[in-house]
């Protein structure tokens, strides 16, 4: 039976108790794409979650394709940018279009919701390479060994108006993985109801990840931070940049124009 990740209460959770991680992300995103001459466009968000990047996308003027394995951030991504399109689907095996953009924030790539591998992340840099119009970004991070800093395992206990959730994460430092094991309660009434959720990490050196996409041909800056956001300790951002050829960024253009006809 497959396993069902960010479910109704914890997305919830995530949005009401953790969404000041993409409001402050969205003004500094929005200034790397503008930087790189891109004021519209479609732009794919890979793990949207609920649509709060998503909506300060459309209300700049461009178009969104959000993507997310979890139904039920989807679903709270419509009614929060209704302008956005939106798929249920694995970031590693979803059809990407055409686009002038695309980000992926909150670790995405790490998570192992669909058990991928080193070379899947390979496979899925290139159809990002592919699909990027020249003079596309791809903006993302990704977590790195060393993300349990101290005691290993580690309990964290977070609460908020209507849910609280206890967190243990623990490194596995031989095999550069971790495990956040999540007791998830949320206000139903008067009463709480509890959830549980394992999520599963691979954790990846930026040396490796900066290498493998400059191999592909990107231009890759390192990142510590995206506007007033910054990375906690053993995260790191990338913006890496396909190279322009005017060419095909007239074809780009074409099959984006095509992409939003059909929708």
């Amino acid at each position: 039976m497959k396993i069902q990740h960010y479910q109704t209460d914890l997305a919830f959770i995530h949005d009401t108790g953790f969404g000041d991680f993409s409001r402050k992300a969205a003004p500094g995103l929005l200034e790397i794409l503008r930087s790189k001459g891109i004021h519209k466009g479609l732009v794919v968000d890979l793990g949207c979650g609920s649509g709060i990047w998503a909506r300060a996308l459309t209300e700049a003027g461009y178009e969104v394709l959000g993507i997310d394995i979890s139904a039920a951030m989807i679903q709270l991504a419509r009614l929060k940018a209704p302008r956005a399109k939106f798929i249920i689907g694995s970031l590693f095996q979803t059809t990407l279009p055409t686009c002038a953009a695309i980000t992926s924030l909150g670790e995405c790539l790490n998570y192992q919701f669909d058990q991928h591998n080193k070379t899947d992340l390979t496979a899925f840099f290139k159809r990002v390479y592919t699909v990027l119009c020249p003079g596309g970004v791809f903006i993302f991070d990704i977590a790195e060994p060393g993300y349990v800093n101290g005691v290993n395992p580690q309990k964290t206990f977070v609460e908020g108006k209507s849910w609280a959730i206890l967190v243990e994460k623990e490194e596995d430092r031989r095999n550069e993985t971790l495990t956040r094991n999540m007791t998830i309660f949320r206000k139903v009434g008067k009463l709480y109801r509890r959830s549980e959720e394992v999520h599963r990490v691979q954790l990846y050196r930026n040396i490796a990840i900066a290498r493998e996409l400059r191999s592909l041909g990107f231009k890759v800056r390192p990142m510590g931070g995206c506007g007033e956001l910054r990375f906690r300790k053993a995260v790191v951002g990338f913006s890496a940049t396909k190279p322009w050829v005017l060419f095909n960024h007239l074809e780009c253009v074409i099959q984006q124009e095509f992409f939003y006809a059909l929708k």
